[in-house]
């Protein structure tokens, strides 16, 4: 009995540290470490710039995939690859299952990855449609 309570201890510790787990995509050139302390650089928002407010993460308007995105305040996710005020909140992933995008820079370019890794199916955020339709996936 005693080495059962061990064993279910010791799953519950792996699983919680699993979900704990800070989350990033590796080789994500918006991350800077600097002498400072890390810096975490945004997507700079199209020429002209979106209009109006952005979907708020709390306000239930959002019909898309989250967008996983580094900020300051460490992975979130957002209504927006910009992470404007209000549109991100605390991630839930590795606890809750959403459609989801990364936002990535590599080599100079911001993508969207399906998954939290450049060699999956990344899109160019800025290309013409439709070569910038990206391939969001529940995880």
């Amino acid at each position: 009995m005693k080495r059962t309570r061990h064993l279910v201890a010791a799953l519950l510790a792996i699983a919680a540290a699993a979900g704990a787990q800070a989350q990033h995509v590796k080789g994500n050139e918006a991350i800077v470490q600097g002498p400072s302390g890390m810096k975490v650089e945004r997507p700079q928002m199209p020429g002209k710039g979106v209009k109006g407010q952005p979907c708020k993460a709390d306000g239930g308007c959002h019909p898309g995939p989250w967008y996983m995105v580094e900020t300051d305040d460490g992975l979130r996710e957002c209504t927006e690859p910009y992470a404007r005020a209000g549109a991100c909140r605390t991630s839930t992933y590795g606890s809750q299952k959403l459609y989801r995008l990364w936002v990535v820079k590599s080599k100079g370019t911001w993508l969207q990855c399906q998954l939290p890794d450049t060699a999956s199916k990344c899109v160019d955020m800025f290309a013409r449609p439709p070569h910038n339709l990206p391939f969001p996936a529940v995880q």
